[in-house]
């Protein structure tokens, strides 16, 4: 795709990354729609286990292309103005629905910029890697709108703390690395040259793990951020683990431990 490029970097591992050097990885409208159609294909492949996000140039993503000269989506075309925004709005929202709901589970590997809908990026994958290189900024209210924006509201405060994020949204400022891991916003911390390396060693981890584990696990956890009560995520948690023992494998499991070796799972 042409602003996207997606390639295997190990079995089980694939990377997609943003390829729009010029414009900072900026989510254009094409950029938006060449990662949804990333996402879409590897939604249903099923020898890729995890996915690495990152982007190529200077930094991850500068958000929205304040450039101008952006195409529209088609469903915004021959709209009102009302309309148009609505579409415009929706064909990036969907996109982040489209990374969150993955089968597989989603490492951002972040480098420089991860601004406003680049942050957004981060937020909605499922596990986050950044170099001492990268900061973040809710940046949507530097640009005269509100950080209110495409999973901001929803996913920063459940993952940093409602303090920290009401903070972090109205100033708009930068915070880097360092306070990002410290408030809890990153898995590891690494440098520049390792970034990719890191973030591939991350996602070969999880995708040495069953299928259907992972699967669920993905579902099941952020399922259960929503649970209204802890009998509530239990009752998922209990059919899950039924459904589970119905793979053949905790049998395997239990024979790889006793045998020493590696267990061969079993597909979902």
């Amino acid at each position: 795709m042409g602003l996207v490029r997606t390639e295997a970097a190990r079995d089980g591992v694939a990377v997609v990354t943003m390829d729009d050097e010029a414009r900072y990885n900026a989510l254009s409208t094409t950029m938006v729609t060449d990662l949804k159609q990333a996402f879409a294909a590897l939604r249903d492949a099923r020898d890729v286990r995890a996915v690495v996000l990152t982007g190529a140039g200077r930094g991850f993503c500068a958000g929205a292309n304040m450039t101008g000269g952006d195409e529209l989506p088609p469903s915004a075309r021959d709209r009102g103005p009302v309309g148009l925004v609505q579409m415009a709005q929706e064909h990036l929202a969907e996109l982040m629905l489209s990374i969150r709901e993955a089968r597989q589970p989603v490492v951002a590997a972040v480098h420089g910029a991860a601004v406003g809908g680049g942050l957004a990026l981060t937020l909605v994958s499922d596990l986050r890697v950044a170099s001492d290189d990268a900061f973040f900024a809710s940046h949507f209210i530097k640009v005269g709108l509100s950080s209110c924006d495409v999973g901001t509201s929803y996913l920063l405060p459940r993952i940093v703390g409602s303090t920290l994020a009401a903070e972090l949204m109205l100033t708009g400022r930068r915070f880097h690395a360092e306070e990002a891991l410290r408030i809890g916003l990153l898995n590891r911390p690494t440098t520049r040259a390792e970034l990719l390396d890191t973030a591939v060693n991350l996602a070969a981890l999880i995708a040495e793990n069953n299928e259907f584990g992972v699967y669920m696990t993905k579902l099941g956890l952020w399922a259960n951020v929503d649970a209204p009560s802890l009998r509530h995520a239990m009752e998922l948690e209990n059919r899950t683990q039924v459904l589970g023992t119905f793979t053949g494998n905790m049998r395997e499991a239990q024979a790889a431990f006793v045998e020493k070796r590696d267990p061969n799972w079993s597909p979902m």
